[in-house]
């Protein structure tokens, strides 16, 4: 499971001309489902998700994670986090979970966050979305367990 985080001061995604998802402060999390994931990896990735200090405190330095920040979380599915580019110039998505089982583990992980207190927004699992947003800083990371 890959997310690549993004700190933002604000964040939208739409679908079809309407507004699905939309945070202010938080962090726009794109996630990736790889066929290999499991309830394990998933809440060890939501927790340094939602753990990972990249606001700034009273003396600017990187130590606050998104709710010590006030922020939110705008979780959108991104299945091309998965592919492997290592060879050649097309992608291969061998490792990317099935489509059934990675939506169920995107709406495990929503699940998870919003369980944990976290304030949660989302995209629509395999729907073709327009993202927006403002990268805070900027401030982008790839995370993986």
């Amino acid at each position: 499971m890959i997310a690549l985080i993004q700190r933002v001061s604000e964040a939208a995604v739409v679908v079809e001309g309407e507004t699905v998802g939309e945070i202010q402060r938080g962090l726009l999390v794109l996630l990736g489902v790889e066929r290999e994931d499991d309830q394990d990896k998933l809440q060890r990735l939501a927790d340094k998700v939602m753990k990972y200090r990249v606001f700034a405190d009273e003396d600017d330095k990187m130590n606050l994670n998104v709710s010590q920040a006030g922020g939110s979380l705008l979780v959108v599915s991104q299945f091309t986090l998965a592919a492997d580019t290592r060879k050649g110039l097309r992608p291969s998505f061998s490792s990317a979970a099935q489509p059934s089982e990675a939506e169920r583990q995107y709406e495990a992980f929503v699940a998870y966050c919003r369980s944990q207190g976290m304030t949660v927004e989302t995209g629509r699992f395999g729907a073709d979305m327009k993202v927006s947003l403002v990268n805070d800083g900027p401030v982008t990371f790839s995370l993986q367990v």
